[in-house]
């Protein structure tokens, strides 16, 4: 219930607006008024996808770490047939991440135009014209040999991250991906600034046009564990608690929201989703304007199969409540890994509600 919305319920029932007069479950009574009724609609328009690619592939790879997941050569009729049985079921929006054939400290693969993202996003365009909608994930972890989002450097204090150089090259990167054809950048690295570095980076390149979506409110967390395992991308030392959010702070999202909303990000977002469902809410709350991305990490989509696995709960109703719930909160958006099985779900009219 929303702050001052007492008010008016306590004028209702005073004035005799209350049971046996008013029954509320009269509009739960069949599933064509709820649906009718609804506050919260889900649609696969609002899914974003992840997609995998790896430099050096034959076939495509099955992920241990997110059961029905591949990884796809870059330039693969089957990453393209995916891409294109996406589109048929709603899903417009695709979130691309790359593993490259030979990682570096520097991590300069990550801009080359020959990059696995860069080669898939061509190959994509040049089979499915710009109907999808491409998004490209920016950091460094998954192409360095330290797997840090940004470069280390020792210090009398320990390692630290070396905040200006790193957001340089979230630059080269989001140029050479804008070359390519992405429709959005996605920098998830949390250093301060690299929405504006990025931003600068492309208009001065003339991708003016290209969107930011940025990683605004991303926390330290522990859900993260099968993405690195499927990216090969953990830190080799130390953790990035550093630069990724505290769990514990809440307000501290929106301060984020807000900085990355002036530097110019065209969408922000909070990753994970499930456990930080009232960070969502808050920002939601605070920036009403601003589209709103959640992501429903490696780890949430995990527990949940391997529950459905054990058969202590319904995939499919489990699957739908959690995306309701991280849509309820207010994202706009959710890059979900059950984004297609969600999509046919709703598709064919299964709905648990």
């Amino acid at each position: 219930m929303q702050r001052g919305s007492e008010a008016p319920l306590r004028e209702l029932t005073s004035a005799g607006f209350s049971f046996p007069r008013v029954r509320a479950r009269r509009l739960r009574l069949h599933p064509g008024v709820r649906s009718l009724v609804a506050e919260t609609r889900l649609d696969p328009s609002m899914f974003i996808l992840p997609l995998f690619v790896e430099d050096g592939l034959k076939t495509p790879k099955p992920l241990r770490g997110l059961p029905g997941h591949f990884k796809y050569p870059p330039e693969s009729r089957e990453l393209v047939e995916l891409v294109s049985r996406a589109l048929y079921l709603g899903v417009r929006s695709f979130l691309v991440f790359g593993t490259p054939s030979m990682k570096s400290f520097e991590g300069a693969e990550a801009w080359s135009p020959r990059g696995p993202v860069q080669r898939a996003i061509k190959f994509v365009r040049a089979e499915l014209g710009w109907r999808p909608v491409i998004m490209a994930d920016v950091c460094l972890c998954g192409y360095t040999d330290h797997g840090h989002c940004g470069y280390p450097r020792e210090t009398p204090r320990g390692v630290l991250i070396e905040n200006d150089k790193s957001i340089e090259a979230y630059g080269k990167i989001s140029v050479s991906l804008a070359e390519a054809g992405a429709d959005f950048v996605a920098p998830s690295g949390m250093m301060d600034g690299q929405v504006a570095a990025i931003r600068s980076a492309l208009d001065n390149a003339g991708y003016t046009e290209v969107g930011i979506m940025s990683y605004s409110a991303k926390y330290a967390s522990g859900f993260y564990g099968p993405f690195r395992d499927v990216m090969d991308s953990a830190p080799r030392f130390g953790d990035r608690r550093s630069y990724q959010m505290d769990p514990r702070n809440r307000f501290e999202a929106v301060k984020e929201v807000l900085l990355d909303a002036a530097e110019g990000a065209d969408i922000v977002m909070v990753k994970p989703a499930l456990s930080y469902l009232d960070v969502i809410s808050e920002v939601k709350r605070s920036v009403p304007w601003l589209p709103l991305a959640a992501y429903n990490v490696s780890g949430e989509y995990l527990m949940l199969k391997a529950a459905a696995e054990k058969g202590l709960v319904d995939y499919e109703t489990v699957m739908l409540e959690i995306l309701t719930s991280i849509a309820r909160a207010g994202a706009d958006a959710v890059i979900t890994y059950h984004a297609l099985e969600a999509a046919e779900a709703l598709k064919s009219g299964k709905t648990p509600f």
